[in-house]
């Protein structure tokens, strides 16, 4: 191997990628929570009415969502470095494109379906490819870590475009979301080698005798995608855990995520502080999914998933009837924060083990799917329920009756049930 290919730090080089990755996984996210944050500078700016804006969230969220997939087969054929860094320059060149925008249709083009696209290969996949391919020893505490800049970068940038918005409008949000990702995808071009070997290492954590799963022919990323859910949706493990996450998206970037900020202005909050009110969510979410991480390496995938989602689905339900002070939003916030995508590792665990090393992330990419899915009829539902009643309180009724039903449902799963339909090397 010659040594200009080798990278500093040795096996610890793992963490260089993950914190890269890391990096690109805060950006997709802040992007996908900018519609939260430009559904009342759109309306008083355009008059457009609350369901057509909430329709281009809602399309976003469930490209972000059906690109997973795709995406996460893309990244065994043509490469991570690659996909990651094309898909920053489309979400800057898209989200660029929108400063443009004078109707509806073109909001939905830009930030529904382009970012939604470009999105979608920067998220939850890409933690789970890079998390299985440059460690063995700690996959839930790293998984968690990437996991929890998912929801946190959602949340962490809100107050700032929130400001920006209240005293600029919404372009200089749009500029400002498009040009970091354009700073970001040399880094990522720089940072990230393909595999651990490229640049003469092991997996962290990894036996001597560690042998790696054989990657998929280039050009085959779409067959691939698809023969893995094949494989799949003959077992019941996965339309369990597909059910999960499609309540976890109902119940957080698709209700709280989009219509937060505008339920907090029905409930005569500004926008910036409940902005605050998510970045402070935000913040928990970094404690609480890194945690949730740490538990799923040593306890039941599917008692953590039962406890996080009946917790959401009660604190949800009390939500619309809570007197809305500034201490029972903070409460809430913490409360709501801490639990905010900790389903991940304890779901990608469970993937994991029942399709495998190789099959795991392209599976786990579809069950992601589910969670885009969810997100985007709640993030539609909602706003159609708000157009049409005046008011967001059955949005959260149902959407917390629903986490009932995932923490049952997450009971019904058997470890390892899927372990024959895995692909023989």
């Amino acid at each position: 191997m010659p040594a200009a290919s080798r990278r500093p730090f040795g096996q610890n080089y793992a963490f260089v990628v993950a914190g890269a990755i890391f990096l690109a996984l805060l950006a997709a996210a802040g992007l996908r929570a900018a519609p939260g944050v430009l559904i009342l500078p759109l309306e008083k700016a355009f008059h457009w009415d609350r369901a057509s804006i909430s329709t281009a969230a809602g399309v976003g969220i469930f490209l972000y969502g059906l690109t997973g997939p795709f995406a996460a087969a893309l990244m065994q054929s043509f490469g991570v470095r690659r996909t990651v860094t094309l898909a920053l320059l489309l979400m800057s060149v898209s989200t660029g494109l929108s400063a443009f925008m004078t109707a509806s249709w073109q909001y939905v083009a830009t930030w529904g379906v382009l970012a939604g696209l470009g999105s979608g290969a920067v998220a939850m996949v890409l933690g789970a490819t890079v998390v299985n391919r440059w460690f063995v020893a700690q996959r839930g505490l790293m998984l968690g870590l990437l996991t929890a800049s998912t929801a946190t970068g959602s949340l962490i940038f809100l107050p700032g475009m929130a400001f920006i918005a209240e005293h600029g409008g919404w372009k200089p949000v749009v500029i400002t979301v498009a040009l970091g990702c354009l700073i970001l995808a040399p880094v990522m071009w720089l940072l990230i080698p393909e595999r651990p070997a490229d640049v003469g290492l092991q997996p962290y954590g990894a036996p001597e005798d560690y042998v790696p799963p054989a990657p998929i022919h280039a050009g085959s990323a779409l067959t691939y995608a698809f023969g893995a859910l094949g494989r799949a949706a003959r077992t019941r493990t996965f339309w369990l855990l597909f059910l999960g996450f499609f309540i976890c998206g109902l119940t957080t970037n698709g209700l709280v995520g989009v219509h937060m900020i505008a339920f907090c202005g029905d409930r005569g909050l500004p926008e910036t502080r409940a902005a605050g009110l998510l970045a402070l969510m935000g913040l928990f979410d970094l404690f609480g999914t890194t945690a949730s991480g740490w538990l799923t390496d040593r306890y039941d995938s599917r008692k953590l998933l039962f406890i996080y989602y009946v917790l959401r689905g009660l604190s949800l339900i009390y939500l619309p009837f809570s007197d809305f002070s500034i201490v029972s939003l903070s409460a809430f916030a913490v409360f709501y924060g801490l639990d905010w995508i900790a389903t991940v590792p304890p779901t990608v665990r469970l993937a994991t083990e029942a399709f495998g090393e190789r099959d795991g992330p392209i599976v786990f990419g579809w069950i992601g799917a589910g969670h885009q899915l969810g997100a985007a009829t709640a993030a539609i539902g909602a706003g159609i329920l708000r157009a049409s009643q005046g008011q967001y309180v059955e949005a959260f009724i149902i959407a917390g009756s629903a986490g009932l039903v995932a923490g049952v449902a997450s009971l019904m799963i058997r470890r390892r049930a899927a372990a024959a339909v895995a692909v023989p090397a």
